[in-house]
Order: structure tokens, then sequence, then C-alpha cells
């Protein structure tokens, strides 16, 4: 099926034969159908592949989205089915049941459904996006939601937790072991996964209690559970972490770890903070198998990606990725890790925390409190034969010191910094303490980076902004006439956000011989930046700008994450 739709399709000129190829390369890699990977990367349109299949087996098609399914209808054939053929019932008349399929052909699956069911089986077609969506809704719907939870947590489950003075050890294990409770908080990290969220923030405050989730870098408010719940929702969620739940005036740091299905396990890194009304819990979700690290894929355009390789490809040195907190730091390193991981090189990171496992590569947890801090593992990297050594993040003079000495004496040093662009990242190590020759002579490139979210590709439409708005964010006058840009309008793919996923906005300053006279000089940011941009550096302004030209993001988007120039 998967060859001959490909094609069918190239036959129909409606996709070309280098499509259908990369579209293969994709479905080996990230499995799924072939017409999903052709949706995926934007080939072809779910709706356009739906009239084709409909056309092709003479059978019609439906939009699962208008489709209204019975709850009844859905019990009929179980979840792992659905997902195993990627199909969904939708109707039942007399003895014949309705299956919306995305791949009509496949007899296995009519024939174990039609064994399962008892039913004989009239095929429709539809998206496998779709189907997929269907699912979720569906099946999770039939699953306890958060209202049952709530019903079943009556007054009598609740009054143990109401003062938060009166509230005993012993209550409160005998309340987070509560069934609901359990329940509820395996709901919240579930859904969570199922969104596609990066954070859960638990909240407690005064007089009400929340949870949030961050989706694509933005917080959207989920739940508002009853305040008397709060201590039996975080001692749960400390028991989970393995954290002490009798103490509840200090920060605490911990992980859980969650099995999905069969060979699917999730990591969330939990942190818990005392605050005036109760603990907030923010859960960071850790899902290796979502890890980009093939670098051509993470938003870096051709000049910039080559300056970031060669950097990374020298010898010694010292690479420096600079940004907020959640920009993508971590993934940018991991993936120059991925690169440069072979059998001849002794790669050694000192992180806080790890937040994903590579294979082949010595990854060492910081513990402050027995002094087992940056500085420390630096020195000890450094007794233990390194080429490559990363270092999570240059926070003080002492760390900077060593990360800048073994970058001169024959190391690698990747690394991070928190400062708003690549310029400022040069002033920043000189307010630590390090001298301009040795910030000169050790750097190899500096990377600024931010997450923009990217237009859902379900719902994208050309939006009409007058040329004087584009003028005002840093779009050059002669381009901003012809200048094309888009939006989500919202649908069911993206919960009516009309963005769906994330892409990075890079900012890449090799330091070349013009830019260490400046650092020599005592340049401030501004004159390192006007030095730069004049040897090609594009500002992430900039890159944030071929993005809006690229039909990526929006101007939205661009003015959030990134400052004027």
């Amino acid at each position: 099926m998967v060859d001959r739709l490909g094609e069918l399709l190239v036959r129909e000129k409606l996709i070309t034969p280098e499509q259908l190829k990369k579209a293969i390369e994709e479905q080996r890699t990230t499995g799924g159908r072939l017409g999903y990977n052709l949706a995926k990367l934007g080939y072809i349109k779910e709706k356009d592949l739906t009239t084709f299949l409909s056309r092709q087996y003479g059978i019609p098609a439906v939009d699962l989205a208008t489709t209204e399914i019975d709850p009844e209808v859905i019990k009929l054939i179980p979840e792992d089915v659905a997902n195993k053929y990627q199909v969904i019932p939708i109707s039942r008349t007399g003895s014949t049941l309705v299956l919306a399929m995305a791949d009509p052909s496949n007899i296995f699956a009519i024939d174990d459904i039609k064994f399962l069911t008892g039913y004989n089986i009239e095929s429709v077609v539809a998206s496998e996006a779709s189907i997929k969506a269907a699912i979720e809704k569906y099946y999770q719907a039939s699953e306890m939601e958060l209202g049952d939870v709530l019903t079943e947590l009556g007054e009598e489950d609740m009054e143990i937790l109401h003062e938060e003075e009166e509230v005993d050890v012993a209550d409160l294990k005998k309340a987070v072991d509560d069934a609901p409770v359990v329940k509820l908080v395996n709901l919240i990290l579930t859904d969570a996964i199922k969104k596609g969220a990066s954070d859960i923030h638990v909240e407690p405050y005064e007089k009400s209690f929340r949870v949030r989730f961050r989706v694509d870098g933005v917080l959207q408010e989920m739940m508002k559970p009853p305040l008397k719940l709060k201590n039996a929702i975080v001692s749960r969620l400390k028991i989970m972490a393995s954290l002490d739940i009798a103490e509840r005036r200090l920060p605490q740091d911990g992980r859980i770890k969650m099995k999905l299905g069969r060979d699917k396990e999730m990591d969330f890194r939990v942190s818990v903070l005392p605050t005036l009304f109760g603990e907030k819990v923010v859960l960071r979700l850790l899902d290796k198998s979502s890890l980009q690290l093939d670098m051509t894929k993470l938003g870096f355009e051709e000049r910039a990606l080559k300056d970031f390789k060669e950097a990374i490809e020298k010898p010694w040195g010292m690479v420096l990725v600079t940004g907020p907190t959640g920009s993508g730091k971590t993934t940018t390193l991991y993936s120059a890790l991925s690169e440069l991981n072979k059998t001849t090189d002794n790669i050694s990171t000192a992180e806080d925390p790890v937040e994903y496992n590579l294979m082949g590569i010595n990854q060492v947890q910081m513990h402050e409190a027995i002094g087992l801090n940056f500085a420390s593992a630096l020195r000890s990297f450094l007794r233990q034969d390194p080429d490559i050594i990363m270092v999570g993040e240059i926070r003080d003079f002492e760390t900077a010191e060593i990360a800048v000495k073994a970058a001169l004496t024959g190391h690698l040093v990747l690394s991070t910094l928190h400062t708003n662009d690549a310029p400022s990242t040069v002033n920043r190590l000189l307010n630590m303490g390090i001298e301009p020759f040795l910030i000169a002579s050790a750097t190899n490139l500096i990377l600024a980076q931010r997450l923009a979210r990217k237009i859902c590709k379900d719902c994208k439409e050309e939006v009409h902004v007058p040329p004087q708005g584009l003028i005002d964010i840093g779009v050059p006058a002669d381009d901003a006439k012809s200048f094309k840009c888009y939006h989500g309008k919202g649908c069911s793919t993206c919960n009516g956000s009309g963005y769906k996923g994330r892409i990075a906005l890079y900012e890449v300053m090799p330091l070349t011989e013009s830019l260490k006279e400046l650092v020599l000089n005592g340049a401030s940011s501004a004159e390192l930046k006007r030095g730069a941009v004049k040897e090609g550096m594009k500002t992430l302004r900039m890159s944030g700008i071929t993005k809006i030209k690229e039909g990526v993001t929006t101007i939205e988007e661009v003015v959030r994450t990134t400052m004027a120039d």
C-alpha cells in the first residue's frame, strides 16, 4: 500500500518524486503511515489526501472533526485495537458497523474487527491525523474525568485537609492514599502528556488553587481543584517523587518516572517551593522520545548552522550558548554533543540536573550539598583525559576561569550562560572577572537563542499587515510591500490557539579576528553587535523576520520573543 499510494500520488502530480523520497525517509525515522508523513512535511494537505483516497477506493470520505460519535459505538472497539489499525467506529445500523479508516485497503484490520465485534464492516476514509485526534478525544472521554474524580471526593474526605495548621502527617498519608486523589493526580500528569505540555504548575493561593500547563512556551489554566485538596495533591506528588511530606518549610527537588504503554517512559523533574499559602509544585516533563538531536531540524539558517558546526568541530576553544530558562539551550547543546559523539573522543558533562541520558557520554549530576558543583566537576574532568567537556552553566568566576583555561589547553568546552544576546555575553564574562585577552583567545563562538511558536499547519492562512507595521518591527522598507504574513485561525489540532510546536531563533556570533580586536580594546556590547552584523551575523530579530517571511511563525511571536535591533 505504501509504495502504491506514493506512486499513485506522483502519477496524479499531487506530489513530486523528490517529496515522496523525503517522506519515505521521514517514515523510516519516525514511523507512521506514508500519507501522514506527507501531510506532516507539508507536501500535501490532509483534505486533498482524504479526497484522493476516497476517489481511489470508491468509498465516502468523512470529516471526523465535525462528526459526533455515540460513546456506546466507541465501546464496540477497544482503544488498543483502534490505535493498532488507526481506525475509529463512527455509527452502527442493524448488523453493520461504519468504520473510519486511514488505510481502507487493510483487509486484515477489517477481518479482525469483524471477528472481534460480530458486525459487518462498512469502510469510510479519514485522515490519519483526524483519526488520532478522535481516538484521543473519545477514548479519553470514556475514562474517568476530573468531574467524576471530584464527585468521588465527598465533603468527609476533604474535611481533614481544611486547616493548614491542623494537618497531621498521618491524616495526610490517609488522604493521599485515597483513590480519587490518586486518580486526580494521574489524570493531571497524563493530560499534560497528551496536550504536549513542557511544564505543569500546581499553585495554591489564599482563596483558590489552580493547575496550569505550559504548552508551546505559554502557560494555560487547565483546572481549579477545590482549595481543600491542595495538601493532598501536593503530598501525593511529593510521595511519587520520593520527597519528605512532613517537610513543608524548605524547597525540595525530586523526580517521577512514569511508564506509558509497553515501551514509552516519561520523566518528570519535580520542584517544590514553599509559598505564602502552601507549597507550589512545578513539574518539568522530560520526554526522551521527543528530544530533537538533529541540528538541521532545530531552526538554524544555512550560514548560522555552518558557523556553529565549524566552531564545535575545532579541536579546542569555547562555544557558549545563551538565553533565558526554557529557550532550548540544553537541546542545542545535546544536538552538538550528539554530532560530536564518536568512539575516538572522551566526552564528559557536568549538569544540574541531568535532563536526558545520552549513550557514550559521561554525564555527572551536580550535588551542591556535598560540594559537587560545576567548578569541582570541571577540575575532576581535567584529570580524566577529556577531549570534550560540557558544563551545564557558567555561574561564577571560579567555573568561568577553569572553563577558559581548559579551552586554552587543548579541550573543546561547551557551556551556557544567562544573557540577553550574543554580544552581551562578553560583558558578562568581563563582569565575572575574566580578562579580555583570555576571552578573545579562548572563545570560538557565542550563540543566543529563543523559542517561537510555529503556526499550526491545519489552520494556517494569509493575513494582511500594513507595510508600516512591518517596517516598525525591523523589516527593510524595500521588502515590506512584497512581504506575506500568515497566522493560524485556530482549529481542533491546535486547541484553537493557532500555534502547534516551536522553532528556535538563533543569533550566531563567531569570534573573528576583528571581533577579538574589539574585545581586547574594551568595546561595548552595542559596538560588538554592530561589528558582528557588519560581518554577516543575523540578530535574533532578523532571524525572527526570516521565519515570518518563510511562513513559519507570526509577527506577534517574534515581537514577544525578541528585542528590536
